[in-house]
């Protein structure tokens, strides 16, 4: 029904229609149309479901994250989100629920993400939670602003030019800096 007539066409009645049943029972699970809506949504494509990205590098991890958010947005469509988004500004309660469970999952992602790549010797440890969200927040971000899902160049620059240099481990740091300076190795001056 949602595909059918997109967030701002969907009713709690025409849902039960299509189902076969009644309001009543659609409202004793779920108590309006953006429930529904998070419900469908985290059972068919959540954005930040799956697997962690393990792909050997932090930056592979942090940008196979952020594809697969772009592609998840891309499929549900930016008009349902910002459907969602309107009527859960408008119900504190909910809001605040919603909020909390995508921060929790955001949170626990990165986590893990950076923890592996401290693990590797890419990031440091003891990054605080703003920043270990940073990614996610910024293609947040990025989605209000221009009602699209950020393009590749843009999630590039939210983990290269953003992210990465505000956890690099220092032997980390060290090694772009000799790579950038091509010298392989990195000098006095580059300490």
């Amino acid at each position: 029904e949602l595909q059918a007539v997109g967030y701002a066409g969907l009713t709690m009645e025409a849902v039960a229609d299509r189902a076969g049943t009644s309001r009543a029972v659609l409202y004793r699970r779920w108590r309006n149309r953006p429930d529904l809506v998070i419900s469908a949504m985290r059972r068919h494509r959540p954005m930040l479901s799956g697997e962690v990205p393990d792909t050997g590098s932090l930056r592979g991890d942090v940008l196979t994250l952020l594809r697969r958010m772009s592609s998840r947005l891309t499929e549900v469509g930016p008009e349902i989100i910002y459907g969602l988004i309107g009527d859960y500004f408008a119900d504190v309660e909910a809001f605040s629920r919603i909020q909390d469970q995508v921060l929790q999952i955001g949170t626990a992602v990165m986590t893990t993400v950076l923890s592996r790549a401290a693990d590797r010797g890419e990031a440091r440890t003891g990054i605080p939670l703003r920043i270990a969200t940073l990614p996610t927040d910024l293609f947040r971000n990025e989605l209000f602003r221009a009602r699209t899902p950020p393009p590749e160049r843009v999630l590039a620059e939210i983990v290269d030019d953003v992210f990465l240099p505000l956890v690099r481990s220092l032997r980390s740091s060290l090694a772009c800096t000799a790579v950038e300076a091509g010298a392989g190795q990195p000098g006095a001056g580059d300490l």
